[in-house]
């Protein structure tokens, strides 16, 4: 089945009940016939609540097979997949050589928790590409990626460095969100550990917080044993609404996107906007990465302001009226957000002529949203 209808019936109830969604079911004790049964369940039994009932296991079921991934392990949140993604490829201490673009509670994770572990992060330049070379010692113990940034949008070389990390036996790990596993595949490119926030563009609705972390073969298994070791669960009702949201992903990511790319290049001509980072777009540095990686771009992107520097830039955001001003985005609605206070990086400083703005353009009509950004420029 070709992609759109492997999302519709990927994940459906096996119960002959008739249902198109699956019951939710709430439980934390689940009785057994048999002490043997109970220490050892068969078929599809559970023997404690923790590892979900329904529709935990349908929601699992469509994201692996999103991913064509033998395993598909549920974090209470996107930081937490990634965290456990970083988990499960880590074994010992060491340096881990990190994406100096990725999200910024993965970064104080990697600075914070990973010293605890005896091991160091490293940050590289996210354009490194086959430079990753040089970086690797008998000390590395992961790579570490997001592709984009989800603030300044640069691509990574995700096949090359996953060829020579493979080479080198050395694990991989992807945070996902922007392309929702369904615009790329990283573990078609080599990663072995793919992570994504549902509670964006799967979810679609801005009302759970949920993420997910894949892995195929061995890979798979370790995931699975670190998921049961740190307990982790997410509820049926957040489960349900993620699989509902899954349904619907591919229609509001294509709306998102094609909206996004006519405001992208709207803003390109606009003589208050120095540039603008979509990888979508033919200007973007990277934008020969996005057309062999991926297969559509997603509706968030970044731009510059022309010489109005960051206070600027926050008044521009304080303008909007239609836009929402928040941290998350792949919802139904626009959000806007002003960035230069959340960059820190240290393997390449970030420089800029102006101050930097995120969008994560929704479903609203086009030109009700051009005019919101029309008039709040306006008082730049």
């Amino acid at each position: 089945m070709k992609r759109d209808t492997r999302i519709i019936h990927s994940g459906r109830s096996n119960e002959g009940d008739g249902l198109v969604n699956p019951a939710i079911k709430r439980a934390s004790t689940v009785l057994a016939p048999t002490t043997s049964e109970l220490y050892e369940p068969t078929g599809t039994r559970r023997h404690y609540g923790r590892g979900g009932i329904a529709p935990n296991g349908e929601l699992r079921a469509a994201i692996r097979g999103l991913y064509d991934a033998d395993h598909c392990a549920l974090a209470p949140s996107g930081l937490a997949a990634v965290v456990l993604a970083i988990r499960t490829a880590i074994n010992g201490p060491g340096d881990a050589l990190i994406s100096d673009g990725v999200y910024g509670p993965v970064r104080r994770f990697c600075d914070e928790e990973l010293p605890r572990l005896g091991v160091k992060p490293v940050y590289f330049e996210p354009g490194i590409g086959t430079g990753i070379s040089s970086l690797i010692t008998s000390q590395t113990v992961a790579i570490i990626l997001e592709s984009p940034s989800s603030l300044t949008f640069e691509l990574q070389d995700v096949p090359a460095i996953a060829a020579i990390a493979r080479d080198a036996g050395i694990p991989t790990v992807i945070d996902d969100t922007w392309t929702a596993g369904l615009l790329m595949n990283p573990l078609e490119l080599g990663v072995d550990f793919a992570a994504q926030a549902l509670t964006k563009y799967v979810g679609g609705h801005s009302d759970f917080l949920m993420g997910s972390v894949v892995g195929r073969s061995e890979k798979a298994r370790e995931l699975a044993t670190r998921e049961t070791v740190y307990g982790l669960h997410v509820s049926p009702d957040d489960a349900f609404l993620a699989l509902r949201g899954l349904r619907t992903l591919p229609l509001r990511i294509e709306r998102s996107e094609a909206a996004s790319l006519e405001i992208a290049r709207r803003l390109e001509a606009h003589p208050k906007v120095s540039r603008v980072l979509h990888p979508a777009l033919p200007s973007h540095p990277d934008h020969h990465l996005f057309q062999r990686d991926m297969s559509g771009g997603s509706g968030c992107f970044s731009f510059i302001l022309n010489g109005i520097d960051a206070r600027g830039g926050e008044r521009v955001i304080d303008s909007l009226r239609l836009f929402g001003i928040g941290f998350s985005w792949g919802g139904y609605e626009s959000l806007a957000l002003a960035c230069d206070r959340q960059i820190r990086r240290t393997a390449a400083p970030w420089k800029a002529e102006g101050a930097l703005l995120r969008l994560t353009i929704g479903l609203e009509d086009i030109e009700d949203l051009w005019a919101d950004l029309e008039q709040a420029l306006a008082k730049a």
